[in-house]
């Protein structure tokens, strides 16, 4: 239906239109049918007036169109007239084209006779049909078994006329209730949901089919559902909505009866029946199996309730579609469901918006409030639920008031959202919340396998909690094994910790709390886990020297700062013990120089030391086995690194900032399983063994590391290098047997900590090379498994040379020297290719950069000429037949220089005025300082539009930015040509009239379509997009077209408002 697609609902100027044979029912059944429908409200288009003939009138077709529901009465004669059959095909196409809702009522006829042309009722239809064409008859004959098979009232089953009146207005008032409306038209992100959804439910598909929705609380499941039931409802004989299903199998009734009672209130439902009662479980089966019904199935939390409602897809007639939304995906894999949508966050972009919405009922925070929304917005971490609620609470509040709110609400969840997020987390076994409180705690965001080393003894039977959380929709767990525990979850575990008694709790998250067990030695025996903000302790903390040898079953031991000004306000006694089954020690701004003497890190998996005064670890050697992570970021003291001989399965290792650091113990080269080594800003860093028989080793960072001479010897084995640009001749004369290598970082002068794999807040620091290269040496092209090359800040790099064919990614940043760079190799398949800041790129450089097919970026102040439309702005409209383009938008910082931001750029299309669903994008992710315009390029296809090849279209494109500091200040579309694009500009189309009259061949159907397009961005009114369009004039724009145009639409605008007809007439006179 075109309506499922529309993303803006039609206005209907009738509410019924009523087809019928006059002579049979006008004077009776309709005129009692008329009247009862006035009682109710509801207007009905009155055909008193039209002058009936052979054919139906054009006023007639325009009613039938404008109404939202068309009822069909199908008496003995109504065949008998061949104005009332094509009522009925237009009637049946515009159930297919806007989605209208048909009726329909057998008055004194057997519905089998209508379908099949039977009895009296197909002898008149025969009789109708004589001398006409067999095209004709067939079309009518479709027609009538098409709205036969619409499920409608029988005369002949009801006593009374006046009741099946009743009912009729009844089920009429209910479908205009539900249909299409504008309850969904501002809800951010809902068309990106409604389409996916329609993907998995496979309309064009006759059989019935059950589909789930799944997803934590509050993301939104139900208000998808909700969509889909007024979307689609209109396509289906039966629908009805079972909302919040969760605890109706807590009402006490055994298995069967509760099982009959939801099959009552389903068919109370959907028949409009209230009280019905049934006796058996095969009664919803039996009454359903014919229909094509659509039914949701909201909130499901027992797999009884499936079982009770939609047991087998057999109970529902062809053509059915069962929606389930639940939180758990077990219950759904359980049942046999496989066709799963699992819904998203929003997007940052999205979540501000839906935030907005309700806070300021716009879509843009108010000047001064943009970052109080921003934080808002990351508080609730873009659960649309939290955004709503977070959104209506602020609405209308003062800034102050906002202030205090939100810091308020940084430790604790708003009682409303934490009663409808608690209910998964309520429901969950004891065991099963424990893991719960861990991961809030500890874990979030760590690798899947990590958490079931560090739980390996406690217990807990890990992997299947975790994949209870998960199907639970608690947690969720990539492809990679992260596991994310949304940050209002998060909330949720820390206030059911707090909720706890004292005695029972095995994590203390508390800062009184713990400076109480940490000061008077008073914790529990079956504590497992500390974690405590240091920045929130406001007076000094004494920690009891004996505290943790009682505590035997502590294994996680974190003590940071979220905050770097903090004063430290905790003291260690020098005799103190760390507990001795301890498996992560996370210390940041660890205040004493050494670790306890006695201090065993037999079971340590993890530790984590940043910030410290550390000046030594431990001495000797020591049982490290059980060591997989150790981060030693700035510790500014340490002068060695102690033997690891024993660290035999340490997989990632980081010397970031740690500047007094002279050297690299021997050991390191023998730890075979390392896969990651940083080693940045270690400015006195002189001595790296050589790291040759590393052959787990992929990633190697070497930055700022002033005294490092030479790049030692590295494994075959390594997939990505940062490294300093002095190192590069050496690095390339190292790599030819590199198999595996896919990234290469170079860095020269002047970088900042952004492009560092692990930045640090309180350093920021430049990377400067001893020396400048001029260009990269010829043999990088033989890294021929080389993806992705980053060349950053290299002052007086001056060209590139010929790169690898393997190459996907190139970016090269602030390098003011580049001008001239070697051809692309023939077959190359770079889909990333930016120049930023490289401001002395030669012309033919520019060149083969733009003619790459891939995206691009570079720095530009305008579209190259091969982009033949062009335009100032933001958009630019072409009228061609094309389905391949390349298009180009320039960007310009609104200020001097634009910091630090992620750049992306929208293109939105709309074609014939309708916009595609969805824009596209090209994204910048690194975090860049714009300090000009740059130039982005990349391809667009229309492939997925349905238009004939020859067929000309009205394509208009337009630009937009994420960031409210950057602008689009021109644009322009290069047509690529094709076997059916032979003429592709305007001027062209002058000879094809037919075409270009072929598309405005139905105003009164496409002047709607275009009315949408009040749903784009800074398009508001008809005559304004006509406004716009005088633009392309200056583009070479055929002027007998462009009046063409303007004929046609003020041809449609006649009988408008006067404020159109103003903006028509100013329009003509800028034409003269």
């Amino acid at each position: 239906m075109a309506s499922s697609s529309s993303s803006s609902p039609r206005i209907w100027r009738y509410r019924v239109f009523t087809s019928f044979h006059g002579p049979d029912v006008r004077k009776t059944f309709l005129s009692h049918l008329r009247k009862q429908f006035g009682c109710n409200g509801i207007s009905m288009f009155d055909d008193q007036e039209i002058e009936r003939s052979h054919t139906i009138a054009p006023a007639l077709r325009q009613a039938i169109r404008e109404s939202r529901i068309s009822i069909v009465v199908l008496t003995k004669n109504y065949v008998s007239s061949s104005w009332c059959l094509d009522e009925l095909l237009e009637i049946l196409k515009c159930k297919e084209e806007i989605g209208q809702i048909v009726m329909t009522i057998f008055y004194g006829i057997d519905p089998s006779h209508v379908r099949k042309q039977t009895g009296d009722f197909g002898k008149v239809f025969k009789e109708t049909c004589r001398g006409k064409t067999e095209e004709e008859k067939q079309r009518w004959s479709q027609a009538l078994t098409d709205v036969g098979n619409i499920a409608g009232e029988h005369f002949l089953n009801w006593d009374k006329e006046s009741e099946m009146i009743e009912k009729i207005a009844t089920d009429v008032s209910n479908k205009l209730n539900i249909t299409i409306s504008g309850d969904f038209e501002d809800m951010v992100g809902i068309e990106k949901h409604l389409d996916k959804m329609q993907s998995l439910l496979h309309s064009d598909e006759d059989g019935a089919m059950i589909v789930g929705i799944c997803g934590p609380s509050g993301i939104g499941k139900t208000t998808i559902a909700r969509a889909l039931h007024t979307r689609l409802s209109s396509g289906f004989q039966l629908s009805c909505f079972m909302e919040n299903l969760r605890g109706s199998c807590n009402s006490g009734l055994d298995e069967y009866g509760l099982k009959l009672c939801l099959q009552e209130l389903l068919l109370s439902k959907i028949f409009n029946q209230n009280g019905m009662r049934i006796y058996h479980l095969g009664a919803l089966p039996e009454r359903l199996c014919d229909q094509k019904v659509l039914i949701i199935l909201d909130d499901v939390d027992n797999l009884q309730q499936l079982e009770a409602l939609a047991d087998e897809t057999n109970w529902f007639g062809d053509g059915s579609r069962i929606i389930v939304t639940t939180e758990d995906q077990e219950l759904l894999e359980q049942h046999g469901i496989s066709n799963i949508y699992h819904v998203d966050l929003p997007t940052e972009k999205e979540a501000r918006k839906i935030f907005c919405r309700y806070a300021f009922r716009q879509s843009l925070a108010p000047y001064g409030y943009e970052n109080l929304a921003e934080r808002a917005t990351e508080l609730c971490g873009n659960l649309p639920f939290g955004l709503r609620v977070m959104g209506s609470m602020l609405r209308g509040k003062k800034e102050d008031d906002w202030e205090s709110i939100l810091c308020r609400l940084e430790n604790s969840n708003i009682p409303k959202i934490d009663a409808v997020l608690r209910i998964g987390y309520d429901n969950l076994h004891e065991t099963d919340q424990i893991l719960f409180h861990l991961i809030a705690v500890f874990f979030n965001y760590d690798n899947d396998g990590h958490v079931k080393t560090m739980l390996a003894d406690s217990g807990l039977d890990v992997r299947l909690g975790l994949k209870t959380l998960a199907y639970k929709s608690l947690i969720k767990i990539s492809t990679e094994g992260e596991i994310v525990m949304h940050k209002l979850l998060q909330q949720v575990g820390r206030q059911a910790i707090q909720r706890q008694e004292p005695w029972k709790r095995q994590i203390l998250i508390d800062t009184d709390d713990i400076r109480d067990v940490l000061e008077n030695d008073s914790g529990s025996r079956s504590l497992m886990g500390i974690s405590l903000d240091i920045s929130t302790i406001k007076d000094d903390m004494d920690i009891s020297a004996r505290v943790f040898k009682s505590m035997r079953t502590l294994r996680f031991l974190r003590v940071y700062n979220t905050r770097s000004d903090t004063n430290v306000r905790v003291h260690l006694p020098e005799d103190m013990e760390f507990p001795p089954r301890l498996k992560l020690l996370h210390w940041e701004v660890y205040p004493r120089k050494f670790l306890p003497r006695t201090f065993c890190p037999e079971h340590l998996v993890e530790l984590h030391l940043e910030d410290t005064q550390l000046e030594q670890l431990w001495e000797g050697t020591q049982p490290l086995t059980s060591l997989k992570k150790m981060v030693l970021d700035s510790c500014l003291y340490l002068k060695e690194l102690p033997d690891l001989a024993n660290a035999t399965n340490l997989e990632i290792l980081d010397l970031s900032r740690c500047k007094n650091l002279v050297e690299i113990h021997s050991s390191v080269g023998n730890l075979h399983r390392l896969q990651s080594l940083e080693m940045v800003f270690c400015k006195k860093l002189q001595v790296v063994p050589t790291l040759f028989n590393l052959t787990s080793l992929e990633s190697l960072v070497i930055m700022g590391s002033y005294q490092m001479r030479e790049l030692p010897d590295i494994s075959t084995t390594i997939r990505e290098l940062a490294i300093p640009e002095t190192m590069l001749e050496e690095f390339l004369e190292s790599t030819r047997l590199w198999s595996h290598f896919q990234c290469l970082w170079i860095f020269g002068c002047a970088i900042t900590h952004q492009f560092l794999s692990h930045p640090s807040k309180r350093n920021l620091m430049l990377v400067r090379s001893v020396t400048g290269i001029e260009r990269i040496p010829d043999c990088i092209k033989c890294l021929h498994g080389l993806k992705e090359l980053y060349i950053v800040g290299c002052a007086k790099l001056a060209s590139l040379p010929e790169l690898p064919r393997s190459l996907t990614t190139l970016t090269v940043y602030k390098c003011p020297s580049l001008e001239t760079l070697e051809p692309f190799p023939f077959g190359s398949r770079i889909e990333d290719l930016s120049f930023l800041d490289c401001f002395r790129l030669g012309r033919k450089a520019r060149r083969l950069i733009t003619q790459q097919s891939s995206g691009v970026c570079l720095p530009g102040r305008n579209v190259p000429a091969e982009f033949h439309h062009r335009a100032i702005g933001n958009f630019v409209a072409i009228c061609s037949n094309a389905y391949r383009f390349k298009i180009c938008a320039v960007i310009s910082p609104k200020q001097v220089m634009v910091e630090d931001q992620d750049i992306e750029l929208l293109c939105h299309i709309l074609i014939n005025g309708c916009p595609m669903k969805s824009p596209l994008k090209n994204k910048y992710d690194l975090a860049i300082t714009i300090q000009s315009e740059h130039l982005f390029i990349f391809p667009s296809t229309l492939l997925t539009v349905d238009r004939r090849p020859e067929q000309y279209s009205e394509i208009l494109f337009e630009f937009s930015t994420t960031s409210q500091d950057i602008e689009v200040i021109e644009c322009g579309v290069q047509i690529l040509r094709n076997k059916t694009d032979i003429r592709s500009s305007y001027g062209s189309c002058e000879s094809n009239s037919e075409q270009l009259l072929e598309l405005e061949d139905d105003l009164d159907y496409d002047a709607p379509r275009v009315d949408t397009i009040k749903d784009f961005p800074n398009f508001y009114t008809l005559a304004t997009v006509i406004r716009k369009y005088t633009w392309e004039k200056t583009c070479q724009l055929n002027d007998h077209m462009f009046r063409h145009r303007v004929h046609l639409y003020e041809s449609w605008l006649v009988g408008r408002t006067r404020h159109h007809q103003k903006e028509m007439k100013s329009i003509k006179r800028s034409l003269h």
